[in-house]
């Protein structure tokens, strides 16, 4: 039985709420059975996800409401991820814009709206978190449409509808005014009915089908999540998909998958405006075409983002290599890496040499996470610095720019400026409210890399920061990138003493506590000076048996310095690596000898 259908994309910026929103829809509209365990209905299904509460991968659901079968998209909010929104608005025929009451538009609420723009899909607008203090409902909905009048909105389009919201307390209503606010989300479900067109498609006509995410399993491989666009698809049916270098490959359909709550159900058939996943050709593609054998009508190609990032991941080479992870091996790595590249089309590999590679995304949280998802499975690598990915246009290099949105506090404002200045950085508005100064500028790529942490402390943990890749642009003549401090380098292998760490405190700021295992070459702390110093951190108090006066005072240390993997691959110079393992993060010196290192470093 097929009824009728609406097929919707949530999008927002990061942190927005539109998750739980999702969550909350699914739990009002009668979809799961009443003794459903629902505490864990989270569309979040990684361990990543939940914990840092950002949606990586695109997640497909749908549900049944009223007689109507609503497809919901929920996208990722973070321009690293921006590939997969662009690609999911082809599948869709509205959105729900979700902005926070308080923060307003941010710069991926701009980033993801332009998309949703362009591809011409209905709006509806949610204003969620309307129930904190700090809310400014009506201030928000103004900048909302400043915002649709800049990004060149039709006027169907500006004239959105609104949903005021509380994901978090399972609450809505259609006025601004909190006291009418109500349990459920039903007047909302009725507005996507009534405001949300039909999927357009004719069930009659010849199939086309265009996967626009991927996904991958062990048993069936390769799975091309998409829309039907005419026609109907069967499971065991033959049919061609046409390459995207032209060419055509007749392939079977093994299995068909529809999505009910947050399940994925075996279908036998779909047909034109649903939305399903179609397993059967090991190397299908994103935005391939899928047609009848014999009537042939591809569809466009669809528009991959271009990776703007670049890093090595090698096998690890420190003396401490085997000691926490079972996954060592190239081939194991090599395997790993092009498993992911099934699954993300924003990603790419190449071999760099026989033990390392080249791995290109879209930017260091794009990247991150991958070598995060790497060393929870095991994996013991070396990663070197990201560096951005320089193109040639007509023999100009041209590099990539961002857009970058800054909010501090306005005693911090000068530093943070100063700073920026340095990075190549070019300021195009500042607005001050409430003690707080926000910024927007135009960046290129390689000044942010690094930023973060130096922003941190300049604004002593204030700050927020937010940015999202903009163009190419002809390369600036600025030189960025390179850490300014030195670093203290282990000269000895051992384990670290009180008596030595407290001795080289006057000398920076240490990363490593008493009692920690540490090798030649290893980075132990940061250096108060621009050079980089070989310290003896695992020196033991000479033992004699005269007692002097004092001598048996404790040392106490100051904390080191945490090291999460974003703020290692943040500080490293090109000269050192970062050796990531599944229970420790490392930060070390390409070269390990000292001797050798120094010999380096005078030719450079």
């Amino acid at each position: 039985m097929f009824m009728e259908k609406r097929n919707i994309a949530i999008i927002a910026h990061v942190d927005h709420g539109k998750t739980t929103l999702v969550d909350e829809i699914l739990k009002s509209s009668g979809t799961f059975r009443e003794n459903e365990d629902l505490s864990n209905a989270t569309m979040d299904s990684n361990a990543l996800e939940k914990e840092r509460g950002i949606t990586i991968l695109a997640k497909t659901t749908a549900i049944n409401y009223n007689g109507y079968r609503i497809n919901i998209l929920d996208t990722p909010g973070h321009a690293d991820f921006g590939g997969e929104v662009e690609r999911i608005m082809n599948m869709v025929d509205g959105v729900l814009l979700v902005v926070d009451a308080y923060e307003g538009t941010m710069p991926q609420t701009r980033f993801v709206l332009k998309k949703a723009l362009e591809a011409n899909t209905k709006p509806i607008v949610v204003i969620n978190k309307v129930d904190k203090d700090s809310a400014r409902c009506s201030e928000v909905v103004d900048e909302v449409l400043d915002l649709f009048i800049e990004l060149g909105a039709t006027e169907e389009q500006l004239d959105f509808p609104v949903v005021y919201a509380s994901a978090i307390n399972g609450t809505s209503s259609l006025s601004e005014d909190l006291n009418t606010q109500t349990p459920g989300f039903t007047e909302l479900l009725d507005l996507i009915i009534s405001e949300i067109p039909a999927p357009s498609g004719d069930s009659s006509a010849d199939l086309q089908f265009q996967p626009a995410l991927l996904d991958y399993n062990d048993y069936v491989g390769r799975i091309g999540i998409g829309r039907v666009h005419n026609g109907k698809i069967k499971v065991g049916q033959m049919v061609s998909c046409h390459r995207l270098d032209g060419s055509i490959k007749q392939f079977r359909v093994q299995k068909l998958f529809g999505y009910l709550g947050l399940k994925r159900i075996e279908i036998e058939e779909a047909e034109a405006g649903d939305i399903c996943a179609v397993a059967g050709l090991p190397d299908l593609s994103v935005g391939e075409t899928l047609c009848e054998v014999g009537k042939d009508k591809p569809l466009p190609i669809l528009h991959i983002d271009e990776p703007t990032l670049q890093m090595t991941i090698g096998t690890n080479s420190s003396p401490f290599c085997g000691k926490d992870g079972t996954l060592l091996t190239a081939r194991k790595i090599e395997e790993r890496l092009n498993k992911e590249t099934q699954r993300d089309v924003s990603l790419r590999v190449s071999p760099n040499d026989s033990e390392s590679w080249i791995v290109s995304g879209r930017g260091e949280l794009h990247l991150g996470i991958l070598i995060e998802n790497m060393r929870r499975e095991g994996f013991e690598i070396e990663v070197s610095k990201p560096a951005v990915i320089i193109k040639e246009v007509n023999g100009q290099k041209m590099e990539p720019y961002e857009e970058l949105q800054i909010e501090c506090p306005d005693d911090t404002v000068g530093t943070v400026i100063e700073q920026l200045g340095l990075r190549g950085a070019i300021m195009d508005n500042m607005t001050s409210a409430n003690g707080q100064t926000r910024l927007l500028y135009t960046i290129p790529s390689r000044g942010l890399i690094g930023f973060t942490t130096d922003f941190m402390t300049m604004t002593k943990g204030y700050g927020i920061i937010n940015h999202s890749f903009k163009e190419y642009r002809p390369m600036a003549s600025v030189e960025i990138g390179e850490r300014k401090l030195g670093v203290l380098v282990s000269m000895e292998n051992g384990k670290t003493t009180a008596y030595a760490l407290g001795a080289l405190e006057d000398r920076g700021v240490m990363f490593v506590e008493p009692g920690v295992e540490v090798y030649e070459g290893m980075i132990v702390g940061e250096h108060t000076r621009e050079n980089d110093l070989a310290v003896n951190a695992v020196r033991g108090k000479n033992l004699t048996n005269v007692r002097a006066a004092g001598s048996d005072h404790t040392v106490v240390l100051k904390r080191p310095r945490p090291i999460t993997l974003e703020y290692a691959l943040d500080y490293i110079n090109s000269d050192e690596l970062v050796e990531v393992t599944p229970h420790h993060i490392r930060l070390r010196k390409r070269i390990l000898n000292t001797e050798l290192r120094k010999k380096f470093d005078a030719k450079k």
